[in-house]
């Protein structure tokens, strides 16, 4: 079987600070509260994390503190023989926010474009709403 991978890459500006969006983001009360479904998180490296009850799961490769997040992620529906990929987000203060930048590598091809449209219905849109709604 070969395995063929995509890159997603998305950029979006959120109206919050970028200290708030990355606790939003590894922190499992915050994360269950903008998301709407249960999340764990054990923020440190090498510490597991699960989120959409369990749907989406994996580990933090790296920390930065509202600056960078690394994560090895999967699904539950994940094809066999796929490593995890790698979720990558950036984070930079603006006048206006955070610009934030998702980079999600070694996604299993066949499975990017439904990953893709999920970040932006089931993170972003509620990301924004949340902070937009903490005003």
């Amino acid at each position: 079987m070969e395995l063929i991978f995509k890159t997603l890459k998305q950029k979006l500006i959120i109206s919050a600070a970028p200290e708030e969006i990355y606790n939003a983001i590894i922190d499992a009360e915050k994360h269950s509260e903008f998301t709407g479904s249960k999340a764990t998180s054990d923020p440190k490296i090498g510490g597991k994390f699960t989120s959409w009850d369990g749907y989406i799961f994996g580990k933090y490769i790296e920390l930065d503190k509202g600056k960078k997040i690394v994560q090895e992620w999967k699904t539950t529906e994940w094809p066999n023989g796929y490593p995890p990929s790698i979720f990558e987000l950036n984070l930079k203060k603006l006048d206006n926010g955070t610009e934030i930048e998702m980079i999600h590598s070694k996604v299993p091809r066949e499975q990017a474009d439904n990953y893709d449209q999920g970040w932006k219905d089931y993170y972003w849109k509620p990301l924004k709403t949340y902070f937009k709604n903490k005003k």
